[in-house]
């Protein structure tokens, strides 16, 4: 009676042992080998969420590195001294003037490339050239936020335009219509946040709301022998001027 009763409980152990160590691999598998229940590492936990970051990617306006992470919300600056830096061709044979001062964001700049680029499309050997670059953090804080707590966070890149400050050029080795450079810099145009001017070679500088028909020579020769110079006035030396309808440019920006 004893004997049977020994080897009872014997048994009855080893069926709890059993059913244990099955339950055990099945838990086993079924958090190794289900792909509906992923694990999450720590660091996957801990990653902060996505949002706007001061990366740089390929074609994307942005500066390759900045001294400073964030900075000074700024002013558009005035040429209060009389400076026409900036404000006619370089390049190009056409380009698109500022009339307001504005500050210009990496968005909206690239728009307007690109409806640029599109346009010229067509012409085989036209080229676009972009005067101004984005090099300034805008940090944005939340709406009805208390005072304090530090400086928002990083939400675009931006450049400050002052008027008259050329922002596109088009041309090349090829020679462009002035139709349809009229035409793309319409669309590059519209795409702008304040009001802007087609301008070509023969157009004087700006000095804000100003345009600049002559410059006095002795002006001119102060700003190192760059301006424009009327045919009755001594030509300083550096500045070629021609007696035509209207005053030759010869601008060095």
């Amino acid at each position: 009676m004893m004997a049977s009763l020994g080897s009872l409980g014997a048994s009855m152990r080893a069926l709890s042992l059993g059913g244990a160590a099955r339950t055990s691999m099945f838990s086993a598998r079924a958090t190794t080998s289900s792909p509906l229940r992923p694990t999450l590492s720590a660091a996957a936990l801990l990653r902060r969420p996505e949002g706007p970051t001061q990366v740089r990617y390929k074609g994307q306006l942005a500066p390759r590195r900045t001294k400073y992470r964030k900075a000074h919300k700024g002013r558009v600056p005035v040429p209060i001294g009389g400076s026409i830096k900036g404000t006619t061709l370089n390049e190009g044979s056409y380009g698109l003037r500022l009339l307001e001062p504005a500050r210009l964001s990496a968005k909206q700049i690239g728009s307007a490339q690109n409806a640029l680029k599109r346009k010229l499309k067509v012409l085989r050997g036209s080229q676009v050239y972009l005067r101004v670059f984005p090099d300034i953090p805008v940090c944005v804080k939340g709406n009805e936020t208390r005072m304090g707590k530090g400086k928002g966070a990083f939400a675009f890149w931006a450049c400050r335009a002052p008027v008259g400050r050329v922002i596109f050029e088009i041309g090349g080795p090829v020679d462009i219509r002035p139709e349809l450079a009229r035409d793309a810099l319409a669309l590059a145009a519209a795409k702008l946040p304040v009001k802007s001017e087609f301008i070509d070679k023969s157009s004087p500088p700006r000095l804000g709301s100003l345009l600049q028909t002559s410059i006095p020579a002795e002006s001119a020769s102060a700003r190192g022998g760059a301006g424009l110079v009327t045919p009755d006035q001594p030509t300083p030396s550096g500045v070629d001027a021609t007696s035509s309808g209207t005053s030759s440019t010869t601008i060095a920006t």
